[in-house]
């Protein structure tokens, strides 16, 4: 049986009463009707859209001050706090607009219920786990399609009020997004989406208690009610709840290129044309180092982190476990280092192009990024002009 009014839907799964509250991650509205739904219902639990980190970082907003970057650089996490902080950074943005921040009906959900001695359940997939299915289950050029589109993010302007995002509730009208996003990045939408709505009804369902209330995005309202009425399977839940391993081609290709170089340059050795390898070796160099400090360059790195990429990228292009923004990063975040008041304006600083340059902590990101994308783009210009060279 179900009841809809609003955001609101109530439904009966056996003996147990379910209300679900469809919510904007950036609306007062939504913080004030969960507060008044809580308040009026009085549940045995409270299910919110969160898993333990994303909790952790709602309620430590002060959290950046304890990021080692140097460990997240050493732990090859960079690409996955980055997406991270451009997801923060879009949402941020949109919430300057109408005074709330992002997350904060969620937030307000599980601080009402532990102080009203309520159950609270964190019902969402680990948002690591959701990124690293979406990269590894997605083509090449697809993922070109998502690093694109989370760039671009940074340089949109979003500009909405409480009527507009009460209008982003409506379910038809996510809905209607969703199937948009289904046919440019079907495998993506099936991750960031679907896996997650039965994930969550899972998890709802097997919350302890007669009544439930459950605090979730707008968008993933349908897929819930949907999947309550399924059984679904201990197996099924341990299935999306894994990190695919690395398709092969992802292990093997990084070291078709540095194999075939070193190849071209083994070929022209026996050749015994000692001009035509000395400037293949220049060619090598200058591609990759140039393009790679042109990278740090544009991320308004130490001079000392652009000299790191020009003398790394042509060795680290070389051994695909080392990448060039590893070694810039290091060189940065040493010579460059965050300052305290750098980690205590991160939340803010995300909110503007400026900040994310201004910042010394994103910036030795920042750093990471361009100096990576110079250093492969000079790799695949190297590459050709070492085959016309040879």
């Amino acid at each position: 049986m179900q009841e809809k009014t609003s955001d609101i839907q109530r439904l009966q799964i056996g003996d147990k009463e379910i209300i679900l509250v469809g919510t904007a991650h950036i609306s007062q509205g939504s913080v004030d009707t969960v507060r008044q739904v809580i308040g009026d219902e009085g549940p045995d639990v409270v299910c919110v859209e969160l898993d333990t980190q994303r909790h952790e970082a709602l309620k430590d907003r002060r959290r950046w001050e304890s990021l080692n970057l140097v460990q997240v650089l050493r732990k090859g996490q960079a690409p996955f706090l980055l997406a991270n902080l451009a997801l923060a950074s879009f949402q941020k943005r949109m919430g300057m607009h109408t005074g709330v921040k992002p997350g904060a009906e969620l937030a307000a959900a599980a601080e009402l219920a532990q102080q009203s001695g309520i159950g609270l359940e964190l019902v969402d997939r680990n948002i690591r786990t959701t990124l690293l299915r979406a990269w590894r289950k997605t083509g090449f050029w697809k993922k070109m399609q998502l690093v694109a589109t989370l760039v671009a993010s940074l340089f949109e302007k979003q500009e909405l009020d409480e009527e507009e995002l009460a209008r982003l509730r409506q379910s038809d009208t996510l809905s209607a997004m969703l199937e948009e996003m289904a046919e440019v990045l079907p495998s993506v939408k099936t991750i960031l989406v679907d896996e997650r709505d039965t994930y969550m009804a899972h998890h709802i369902r097997q919350a302890p208690g007669q009544k439930v209330v459950a605090v979730v995005g707008a968008a993933h309202l349908p897929g819930i009610i949907r999947n309550l009425d399924k059984e679904i399977t201990p197996e099924t839940i341990a299935e999306i709840s894994t990190v695919p391993e690395k398709p092969l081609a992802s292990k093997v290709v990084p070291w078709i290129i540095p194999a075939v170089v070193l190849g071209l340059f083994v070929f022209g050795f026996f050749l015994g044309d000692r001009d035509r390898i000395t400037g293949a070796a220049v060619a090598w160099v200058l591609a990759n180092g140039l393009l790679a400090a042109l990278g740090t360059i544009i991320a308004l790195g130490h001079p000392l982190a652009v000299l790191a990429a020009f003398i790394g990228a042509p060795i680290t292009s070389l051994n695909p476990t080392i990448g060039a923004g590893f070694v810039t990063g290091l060189v940065q975040a040493y010579f460059a280092s965050p300052t305290v008041k750098d980690m205590e304006q991160m939340g803010e600083d995300l909110a503007t192009l400026r900040g994310w340059w201004s910042n010394r902590m994103t910036r030795v990101l920042l750093v990471f990024l361009f100096s990576s994308l110079g250093s492969a783009i000079g790799t695949i210009v190297a590459f050709g002009w070492l085959k016309n060279m040879l």
